[in-house]
């Protein structure tokens, strides 16, 4: 088997177990939380209750949580690794990579080719050090990338970062994960990027796939070979697939034979400032133990098979995170 890293070290890829492929510890605006949080932001019970919260899926059997809080989502993994210490039965996985829907912040849209200081990509060197010698320095390595293309589609900096993940797997062999616009079946931009950069689209999670339920962009995503995520449970929203919906979409690709390449999960965040009262925004069912608790029965009960939860929970995340050669 191969290695993967962690926030408390490197683990064996066989002992990812029960895996959930797309989930936060924390989403921060870093800016604000440094100049006005303190009066919203007490650090303390924040960890307490990410710690029960971690504590709660480790009882329902879940093993891992892969984390794809990049630059742009308020990382700090010091943050995370006392979370992680003080919850160990749970694996909590680290991601390099940038979040924007748009532009790039000014420290990278100045540097790198094309820009007004010229040189390398800036972007990649990062990403690299991320992955080989650690994030900051804490000592953890990142074990995965991350980008986007939202609405705007592939604007120069959005392209920019979608270019400098896929040099870095490349080189590195990490897989990619990705945030993704169903509407506007960004997917296959991300796709196209990547397969220019000479990606093996195997070794790439299209997320938040499982917002759509269009059955030929789906078609098309894994039949280039991607892996595609079914990740956004209990985000049940006007313009979003209903909870039915969600599980009537697993249930369709696992019959058309497609279970090999689905991974499961909910993007939900233990803690995050982007909203002062997530009740009054987001469904009550949109929660850590949703999964385990109400999705994998009711998917149980539409047909899937018990084979076809291990594949998708357990099987396919290693697999994600077996192939690690460069090329």
């Amino acid at each position: 088997m191969a290695d993967v890293e962690s926030v408390l070290g490197t683990i064996d890829t066989a002992d990812l177990g029960p895996t959930l492929m797309h989930e936060h510890v924390c989403v921060l605006s870093t800016e604000i939380l440094e100049n006005y949080g303190g009066e919203w932001w007490d650090e303390e019970p924040r960890i307490t209750d990410a710690v029960a919260k971690l504590k709660a899926l480790a009882e329902r059997g879940i093993k891992t949580i892969v984390d794809p809080t990049v630059i742009g989502l308020g990382r700090y993994i010091p943050r995370v690794k006392r979370v992680a210490e003080q919850v160990p039965e749970i694996n909590i996985i680290p991601a390099t990579g940038l979040y924007t829907f748009d532009e790039l912040p000014h420290y990278f849209h100045y540097r790198g080719p094309n820009t007004l200081l010229g040189g390398p990509e800036l972007l990649a060197d990062l990403f690299i050090k991320d992955i080989r010698e650690g994030i900051a320095d804490t000592g953890v390595k990142a074990a995965f990338l991350k980008c986007v293309v939202e609405e705007k589609g592939l604007t120069e900096g959005v392209e920019r970062v979608a270019r400098a993940v896929a040099q870095t797997h490349r080189e590195t062999g990490v897989p990619i994960t990705s945030h993704t616009a169903v509407a506007f079946r960004t997917g296959l931009d991300q796709q196209r990027i990547f397969a220019e950069e000479g990606v093996d689209l195997q070794r790439v999670v299209i997320g938040h796939s499982g917002d759509s339920v269009d059955f030929d962009y789906l078609r098309e995503l894994l039949d280039a070979g991607s892996f595609v995520g079914a990740d956004r449970f209990g985000l049940y929203q006007p313009g979003r697939p209903s909870r039915e919906q969600r599980i009537e979409t697993v249930a369709r690709l696992c019959e058309l034979g497609y279970a090999g390449q689905v991974v499961l999960a909910h993007d939900k965040t233990i803690r995050t400032d982007w909203y002062f009262d997530e009740s009054m925004v987001f469904p009550q069912e949109w929660h850590q133990t949703h999964l385990i608790d109400d999705i994998l029965p009711a998917l149980a009960a539409a047909g899937v098979t018990q084979e076809q939860m291990h594949q998708m929970t357990v099987e396919n995340p290693r697999r994600v995170f077996a192939a690690q050669d460069s090329y």
